[in-house]
């Protein structure tokens, strides 16, 4: 994979502002090892700064279990912080802005949010930020995030990880690549294949499915291989999806392999039994700690990263039969 010098520079100044913003966050907890402990999930003591509320408004749809990645990251922040943590959840994009509108009406100190539809969260944003309460993004919406006049954002930069995703496919010897994108009108998902096909040298199909129902998702991926034997490429865009996939292939007879975006512990097993070739890991986990002791930071020191016009790139990572073994503790323990 081939990667400008512009963008290793940016992920390697993006590293160093998530390095230091771990680093920040322990050094103001009760000290030593209960401040590394909290920072990795153990809530063993939190800091002596007067309590907050921060809430967490994101996309997730029901049982998508990248989500609890996230959360489980965010959690291990607000404990290390001293934060109650409100967390919601709506994959409507209405109903995620009623969400936001929720938490500026029970006066939080500060929002962090996703931006996978963001013209349906312009309106409600703004009202948070004119309220007073700083406002922070990750996971999606990295190209508006500035426009919509946020402190920060955390997360991966999708159309980057979408063309290095086209790159390793291109030197595995792929052909005709169908990308599965599970969520219409996601603006991440959309990016991730429009990546994939303007740097893959073959034919890149787009298939959508409705992500809320499993079993259609698998029956229109396998009538989509039965249809087309010249498919040697499923790309899906979530770990739960990518395992669904699989299935399809199975089903179909086709001797398609599997790609995927993010990662789960069953994930994980699946790299390593050979059923998925890789994975690009965005890590949510620390999108979630990063969001929430961001706000922590900004509320107690004034403190942001990016300089406020830079994101913090917390991916693309590959994950495969190379280096999966040593990602699986990790996967385990439920922070990648």
């Amino acid at each position: 994979m081939e990667i400008s010098a512009r963008t290793r520079r940016t992920a390697t100044v993006a590293a160093f502002a998530a390095g230091a913003l771990l680093l920040a966050g322990c050094a103001s907890g009760s000290g030593g090892k209960k401040a590394a402990d909290s920072a990795n999930g153990i809530s063993a003591g939190h800091a002596d700064t007067p309590r907050i509320k921060v809430a967490m408004i994101t996309h997730q749809a029901p049982g998508d279990t990248f989500w609890d990645l996230v959360r489980k990251g965010a959690q291990a922040a607000a404990a290390k912080d001293n934060i109650q943590l409100v967390y919601s959840s709506d994959p409507n994009a209405a109903n995620q802005a009623n969400l936001v509108q929720n938490a500026i009406d029970q006066k939080v100190d500060g929002i962090a949010v996703t931006l996978a539809k963001p013209d349906a969260m312009k309106g409600v944003v703004a009202k948070a930020e004119q309220s007073g309460i700083p406002v922070v993004g990750l996971n999606g919406g990295i190209d508006v995030w500035k426009q919509q006049g946020l402190l920060e954002y955390f997360g991966q930069d999708e159309t980057i990880a979408g063309q290095a995703v086209g790159d390793k496919l291109n030197q595995l010897g792929a052909q005709h690549v169908v990308c599965v994108v599970h969520e219409q009108g996601n603006v991440s998902l959309e990016d991730r294949c429009a990546g994939v096909k303007k740097n893959f040298k073959g034919t890149t199909d787009l298939l959508y499915v409705n992500g809320q129902d499993m079993p259609s998702v698998k029956s229109t991926i396998t009538a989509k291989l039965q249809q087309d034997h010249s498919i040697d490429e499923v790309v899906t865009l979530g770990a739960p999806f990518a395992l669904t996939a699989t299935q399809s292939v199975s089903d179909a007879g086709s001797k398609a392999k599997v790609a995927t975006f993010d990662l789960n512990k069953d994930l994980v097993n699946a790299v390593t039994d050979g059923k998925v070739q890789f994975a690009v890991d965005q890590q949510p986990y620390l999108q979630g700690y990063l969001a929430v002791d961001g706000l922590w930071l900004y509320k107690n020191n004034g403190n942001f990263s990016g300089g406020g016009t830079s994101p913090v790139l917390t991916g693309p990572a590959f994950v495969d039969k190379n280096n999966v073994a040593a990602i699986a503790k990790f996967a385990q323990n439920g922070t990648r």
